[in-house]
């Protein structure tokens, strides 16, 4: 994704694309980037713990939808799984955002697959919503700074257990009932 966003940034900001120069080469390195995309997770289904995460992050129950409330309201009871509500529909609408740039990207790499206008519509929403998950991305980036512990478990796989009781207090009873 990191790949993505930056050749896509020397592709759109001209002063990147000055320092970068060589466009033909940062172009081939975005689509092959884009396409190649998916193939971190499709690997990692084979790890049972990503597909129990896969599985946590598919199940909206009504806790998560007193979690949103509570953000919405912004207060403190927010009670959350290993996965908040928040990082719920974030996770969801990468996912869809993924396979929308995937699919508009292919339209206007292979020019003869579509009609001018379906081309254009395409490199539309391509454009748009890639600046729309760089907001996202950076939305994201900037909260997760703001917790160390979240970004030491981001990072090593495990996190304190009293900042776990603490901020996803239902994370240990999904454990023992799995």
């Amino acid at each position: 994704m990191a790949v993505c966003v930056l050749t896509a940034a020397c592709l759109y900001l001209p002063f990147l694309a000055e320092l970068v120069g060589r466009r033909a080469l940062v172009v081939t390195v975005h689509e092959w980037s884009g396409i190649l995309l998916p193939v971190p997770l499709l690997l990692g289904l084979a790890s049972r713990a990503l597909r129990t995460d896969l599985r946590r992050l598919n199940r909206f129950g009504p806790h998560d939808r007193r979690w949103l409330r509570a953000a919405l309201r912004r207060r403190g009871d927010r009670p959350a799984g290993k996965f908040n509500a928040g990082q719920k529909l974030y996770a969801a609408w990468i996912a869809g955002a993924v396979l929308v740039m995937a699919a508009t990207g292919l339209l206007m790499w292979f020019t003869h697959l579509a009609p001018l206008v379906w081309r254009t519509g395409a490199t539309f929403v391509h454009d748009w919503l890639a600046l729309a998950v760089v907001v996202v991305i950076a939305g994201h980036v900037w909260k997760a700074y703001a917790d160390p512990e979240s970004r030491r478990g981001m990072r090593t796989g495990s996190v304190d257990a009293g900042w776990a009781a603490r901020e996803h207090p239902l994370w240990e009873h999904e454990d023992k009932a799995r």
